[in-house]
C-alpha cells in the first residue's frame, strides 16, 4: 500500500541536520525529506554499508554525508557531531531516530542481555546525542531543534515488548526534561511518536500472523491504514523548522488516530 507524499518547501534551507538510523525506514525517509527541504544532511547509523548507500543515493537531491555510528558509544557521538561541524561547520537540526528493534518476550521471560543492549541504544545512545548535540548548539549561541522519535508504546503498551516500551517512555521524560534545559539556550526539544508504520518488518509481520493489511489496519488506526514513512520524516520536518518555533517538551503521536481510541 502507498499514500502520495505531501509537498515539501525548502523550510530547512541554509540548516545543517544530523539524522540517526538514516540507513533505512523511517531515518532514511527522513533524510530524504529534510535534503528536499533545503537541510545539508549527515546520515549516522551502525550500517556502513547501508548508510553509505543512501547518502549516494540522496547526494543527487543535496548536500548529504554519511558517518558510521554507534549512539550508544559516547566516543562515537562525539565523532559524529565534530563530523558533522567539519563538514558543514555547525549544526542546527538533530533527528534522533536510531533504535534497536523491539523485544519479543512478556516481562517474564525478558533476555536480560537484550534488554541492557536495548536500554542501552534506545536510552541512554538517545541521551547521548542529547548530551553533545546541545552542546554543540549551546557552542554556537544559535537556535536548533532536536528531535527524538519516540512511539505509541510510550502511552499504550503492546504485547511482549517490555524493554522497548519502557526505553519508549523514558524518552518522553528525556524529552521534557532537555527541553527545559534547551529553551534558555534557544534550543528546543520535541519528539514524534509513530504508531503502524509500513515496512518491509511490517509486511512480514502480517505474513507471520496470517492477516493482510486491510483486515489488520482498522486495528491500529482509526484511518483503515499504515501510516507511510514518510508521513512521520514530516512531522519530524515541521518540529525541526522554525514553523514550530514556539513548541517545545511536546510529543506528537503519528498514528492514524489509534490513540483516540483509548
Amino acid at each position: 500500500m502507498d499514500f502520495p507524499e505531501a509537498p515539501i518547501f525548502p523550510v530547512l534551507k541554509g540548516k545543517v541536520a544530523i539524522v540517526t538510523g538514516g540507513a533505512q525506514g523511517m531515518g532514511k525517509a527522513t533524510a530524504s525529506v529534510f535534503v528536499r527541504a533545503g537541510a545539508k544532511v549527515v546520515i549516522a547509523d551502525v550500517k556502513a554499508e547501508e548508510g553509505e548507500a543512501v547518502a549516494s543515493e540522496l547526494a543527487s537531491l543535496g548536500e548529504v554525508r554519511f558517518v558510521k555510528t554507534d549512539i550508544s558509544n559516547s566516543d562515537d557521538v562525539r565523532n559524529l557531531i565534530s563530523q558533522t561541524v567539519a563538514f558543514f561547520g555547525r549544526l542546527d537540526v538533530a533527528i534522533n531516530n536510531a533504535a534497536m528493534s523491539p523485544d519479543q518476550t512478556a516481562l517474564v521471560e525478558t533476555d536480560e542481555e537484550y534488554w541492557r543492549r536495548l536500554v542501552d541504544v534506545n536510552l541512554t545512545g538517545t541521551a547521548l546525542c542529547c548530551k553533545y548535540e546541545m552542546q554543540q548548539m549551546r557552542s554556537q549561541g544559535t537556535r536548533g531543534s532536536i528531535v527524538n522519535i519516540a512511539s505509541i508504546n510510550a502511552f499504550m503498551p503492546q504485547p511482549n515488548m517490555p524493554a522497548y516500551t519502557s526505553t519508549k517512555h523514558a524518552l518522553l521524560g528525556l524529552t521534557k526534561h532537555a527541553a527545559t534545559e534547551g529553551g534558555p539556550l534557544g534550543v528546543r526539544v520535541n519528539a514524534v511518536a509513530p504508531g503502524a508504520i509500513f515496512s518491509e518488518m511490517s509486511a512480514k509481520a502480517l505474513e507471520i500472523m496470517g492477516t493482510t493489511h486491510d483486515e489488520f489496519a482498522p486495528r491500529v488506526s482509526s484511518l483503515n491504514r499504515f501510516g507511510q514513512a514518510h508521513e512521520v520524516a514530516q512531522a519530524s520536518l515541521w518540529l525541526a523548522s522554525d514553523n514550530s518555533s514556539y513548541v517545545n517538551g511536546i510529543t506528537l503521536p503519528v498514528d492514524g488516530g489509534f490513540l483516540s481510541k483509548w
